[in-house]
């Protein structure tokens, strides 16, 4: 959380039982030079709107939607002034559950309408939505951010068909699901877990120069995608081609498109089917990287000898590369892994995401262990989504 937001969060708690929201307005204004866009103030670090009410609740308009797009790359913030306390809340997109007034023409492609405080989801993935909470809440929206939560705002405001379905868990499916952790424990205890990490190590070597200069893209979304594809890329034509943009000067890096599948990298043992996905760490950043869709993994799970693995890639500047393989049931990984069930819309279980905190750990420490009865209790917690 920026020094900024902290201040913000001690002056408005300092300002509990003020009672007056264009005294309290004018004064957050002052001490922290905020600049005015209509009813919106907000500075390089945060956005900021006070509403006034006598109770906890309000159904007051906070803003609309385009006025919030300007603003979703930092935390907005819903300031709530009531008779003993100034309440708050985190009101970035992933936050809002609908749009509500003059929204009937919202689409993907037309932003209109505005949100209520009744809009303003009071907690998200078990995490509620308070000052204390402001920086975990945002670290998940800063993943998807505005573009990723219009899809489902449009669904969710018009009530339009989504598009999809949930994956049908079967008896017979099930218990293959529920063995899954059985079967990644095995895994990780077999030679074959060691191949794998050592093709994957491999790539990462070979391309160690290419993968530090993509390390420094500033577009989060781009460089992952250019630090994956050079790991487990199939088209070997256009990793050279990725290659030779990243070594020259302009960096002009070639159109390329990575499918919507679960992992990045398959590989088919004997006795085990895995998919692995490749995440990267910058390890001096906070994030909270994308985990995997809910039914994706369930389709997955269901097959005989399935195995779902994560090959973290931490990179620092001027340390070596680190790597590790590791299951999606470990234990510290799996408690760090945040369901966002609110997300996807009616036709999906939704999607989940990783504290960064955890990667960070085990990418210095990798761990193996996984509590096989924890990890069966997570996944009838999907199958009952």
């Amino acid at each position: 959380m920026s020094n900024s937001i902290k201040a913000l969060l001690v002056f408005l708690e300092k300002n509990d039982g003020i009672d007056d929201k264009a005294k309290l307005t004018k004064r957050v204004v002052s001490e922290f030079k905020l600049i005015k866009d209509r009813s919106v103030y907000f500075c390089a670090e945060f956005a900021i709107r006070f509403s006034a009410s006598q109770k906890s609740s309000f159904s007051n308009t906070v803003a609309s939607l385009s006025r919030l797009q300007k603003f979703d790359d930092r935390p907005f913030i819903s300031c709530l002034v009531t008779p003993s306390k100034n309440i708050v809340l985190l009101a970035n997109s992933s936050l809002l559950k609908k749009i509500s007034h003059s929204s009937q023409q919202l689409r993907e492609n037309n932003i209109k309408g505005s949100f209520n405080g009744s809009d303003i989801l009071r907690e998200i993935a078990d995490i509620q939505n308070n000052a204390e909470n402001i920086h975990r809440l945002f670290d998940i929206h800063t993943e998807i951010g505005f573009e990723g939560n219009l899809a489902r705002l449009v669904e969710a405001t018009n009530n339009i068909s989504p598009t999809g379905s949930k994956f049908d868990v079967t008896t017979a499916l099930k218990s293959t699901i529920l063995a899954a952790p059985a079967r990644a424990l095995a895994f990780t205890k077999s030679k074959d877990c060691v191949t794998l990490k050592r093709e994957l190590d491999t790539k990462v070597t070979q391309f160690k120069n290419e993968i530090l200069i993509a390390a420094m893209i500033e577009n989060v979304n781009v460089r992952g995608r250019v630090i994956e594809y050079l790991i487990a890329g199939e088209d070997e034509r256009l990793r050279q081609e990725m290659v030779f943009a990243l070594q020259s000067k302009d960096r002009n890096l070639p159109a390329f498109k990575t499918e919507n599948t679960l992992g990045d990298y398959t590989r088919d043992f004997k006795e085990f089917l895995t998919e692995t996905d490749v995440k990267t760490k910058i390890m001096l950043l906070d994030s909270n990287p994308k985990a995997y869709n809910l039914d994706k993994i369930l389709e997955f799970l269901s097959q005989e000898r399935s195995v779902f693995m994560f090959y973290f890639v931490g990179i620092e500047i001027g340390k070596p590369i680190q790597t590790a393989l590791i299951s999606m049931f470990q234990a510290r990984l799996l408690a760090a892994t945040i369901l966002l069930k609110h997300w996807a819309g009616r036709n999906s279980r939704g999607v989940s995401q990783f504290e960064g905190k955890a990667i960070s750990k085990l990418i210095h420490h990798p761990e193996k262990n996984i509590d096989a009865e924890a990890a069966k209790r997570f996944l009838e917690q999907l199958i009952a989504l």
